[in-house]
């Protein structure tokens, strides 16, 4: 594979996988996809659905909205540090909002890194956290993959992206058109993504990166420049959905299921789902979450994306007492789908 330098004098690799084929390109930047049912040309779309987040819808909520309080500082039950996986044990280690620590015998995956005070730009703008992350920053094993499911600030924070860089030196996995931010953070080894693609990496593990209904923006780039989505993680004979963003879409997520179901976990968002007039088209509520799981045929699933900073009207605790309200309507068990404390661990 062809290495370029950065301005920076830093080796980059960097790897578009388009169609089912895998290019190098010099400069992630610069690429742009070819049209595509998902891509206009020039700016992202999901099929068949309205835009979500329209500035119009946005502001109207912000006109309107009475958002029940939070506290502004919860202190955490101290947990035990995440045990080692044994064999093929998967331990999946809550860190909080959608950050994920998964030690498996492929390696150590962590998902939608955010460390940061805040959940906006330059991590110190924008909800702030109302609880410290369930593992610091400091205390994480080595780390060998990041998986970015999209810009969104609360899921996108360049400052813990810089930090996992210079730290740890991972490959980030990303959807398309993520290549600048990640440069931003001092990557060197870069994957980017379109629905339906994969990257395969050594030990039999496997990462599909799988359509979610959701969008993208951040202040520097015009609204769905980039992709979004979810992951699939294939580890030896086992399976990870992380979820990132969605709205609800049964027939996408029966087609996750079908492709590359049953997930032995479901890694699905709760949270930040009222107002439903606003918030339905991009966030599932804790319903719609157990809908997601027995679509994807999950044998077990965790939820998150709650509890950590606040981005709309519920209260804090909401969402995880609708869960349990939902999860005996469909008749599961507490276990079939739980919302852990951050910094617990579940092994699978």
């Amino acid at each position: 594979m062809r290495m370029r330098r950065s301005s920076g004098a830093k080796k980059i690799r960097a790897i578009r996988v388009i169609r089912g084929q895998k290019l190098v390109f010099s400069d992630p930047r610069r690429m742009t996809p070819p049209p595509s049912d998902h891509f206009n040309g020039k700016t992202f779309f999901y099929p068949g659905a309205r835009i979500a987040g329209r500035f119009q819808d946005f502001l109207r909520w912000r006109l309107s909205h009475r958002p029940t309080p939070w506290p502004r500082r919860i202190e955490l039950t101290p947990q035990p540090p995440p045990p080692a996986p044994r064999g093929d044990e998967i331990v999946a280690t809550w860190i909080g909002h959608a950050t994920w620590l998964l030690q498996t015998a492929q390696g150590n995956f962590l998902t939608d890194p955010q460390f940061s005070p805040c959940a906006g730009p330059l991590g110190r703008l924008g909800p702030p956290r109302v609880h410290a992350p369930g593992v610091a920053f400091a205390a994480l094993p080595r780390i060998d993959v990041v998986l970015l499911s999209h810009d969104h600030y609360d899921h996108c924070d360049l400052p813990s992206l810089r930090r996992l860089a210079r730290t740890h030196d991972p490959v980030f996995v990303a959807p398309l058109r993520h290549g600048d931010l990640l440069l931003r953070a001092g990557a060197r080894r870069i994957v980017e993504l379109d629905w339906w693609q994969a990257h395969a990496r050594e030990r039999g593990a496997g990462i599909a990166f799988v359509p979610s209904k959701h969008w993208a923006n951040r202040l520097t780039t015009p609204r769905n420049h980039r992709l979004w989505g979810g992951f699939v993680l294939t580890l030896g004979q086992r399976r990870i959905w992380f979820a990132g963003d969605s709205g609800y879409d049964g027939d996408l997520f029966r087609e996750i299921g079908r492709r590359h179901g049953p997930v032995d976990l479901a890694l699905i968002p709760i949270g930040a789902y009222e107002p439903r007039w606003f918030m339905a088209p991009m966030h599932l509520n804790p319903a719609e979450a157990v809908a997601a799981h027995r679509d994807t045929r999950a044998r077990r699933s965790l939820a998150m994306h709650w509890g950590t900073f606040q981005l709309t009207d519920e209260g804090r605790e909401e969402p995880v007492q609708a869960l349990a309200t939902a999860r005996a309507a469909a008749g599961l068990a507490a276990d079939e789908f739980a919302a852990i404390e951050p910094g617990a661990s579940v092994v699978v």
